[in-house]
């Protein structure tokens, strides 16, 4: 994880979820990843413990995950002594999903939803998140959610900040792993040849 020195300190969520993605189950999977600014702190992909009625229930309890995280990286942060006075930008790419959030009276839609997701809408209007809009094309949970093309794949993994760094070793560490290696293939040798001697000797043995 890598934090630049012009991190201004301020938390950004993707969340989104598959739905029915699991063919024996028909559960969700529910994924998301919070950044510090432009530093990713947090990520996770979870099949959901409930069957979601529909992709919008799927993304409302997705959202609700996210939020819980959220509320536990501001407790962090002040426990460090950080500052979190703006409320986090939750994004997601479901837009019946923002109006369940902001639109407590919106019946239809969310009356088969359990309580403790409304958690999303409580930590909306004490200002601790505010809920907006990112298209699908830039949506960066989608990596934790379901499988993806190979471009896509390469391109999000990218964005989220995860990179490969190619291990080299040099001087005496390097040197050190090489002669283990070497002892320890002399050993499983030493070993085999051991062991076929014995089994000889018991086969003459027997023999006579």
């Amino acid at each position: 994880m890598l934090l630049p020195s012009e991190n201004n300190l301020t938390l950004i969520a993707y969340c989104d979820s598959d739905w029915g993605g699991c063919q024996t189950t028909r559960r969700s999977v529910s994924g998301y990843c919070i950044f510090l600014d432009s530093s990713i702190i947090s990520w996770k992909s979870k099949k959901q413990t409930n069957v979601s009625r529909s992709s919008a229930e799927a993304e409302y309890r997705a959202m609700a995950n996210t939020c819980l995280e959220i509320v536990w990286l501001r407790y962090l942060l002040q426990d460090l002594k950080v500052s979190c006075n703006l409320p986090a930008q939750l994004l997601c790419d479901n837009q019946v999903t923002l109006h369940i959030a902001a639109n407590p009276v919106f019946h239809e839609r969310t009356k088969h939803i359990e309580i403790d997701c409304h958690i999303v809408r409580e930590k909306l209007q004490v200002g601790i998140i505010s809920p907006s809009y990112v298209s699908t094309q830039y949506q960066l949970a989608d990596i934790f959610t379901k499988v993806l093309g190979k471009e896509r794949f390469l391109t999000l993994r990218r964005k989220v900040g995860f990179m490969i760094f190619p291990y080299q070793l040099e001087g005496s560490i390097k040197e050190l792993i090489i002669i283990k290696l070497y002892a320890i293939i002399v050993c499983n040798i030493v070993r085999y040849y051991t062991q076929l001697y014995a089994i000889n000797l018991i086969i003459i043995e027997s023999h006579y």
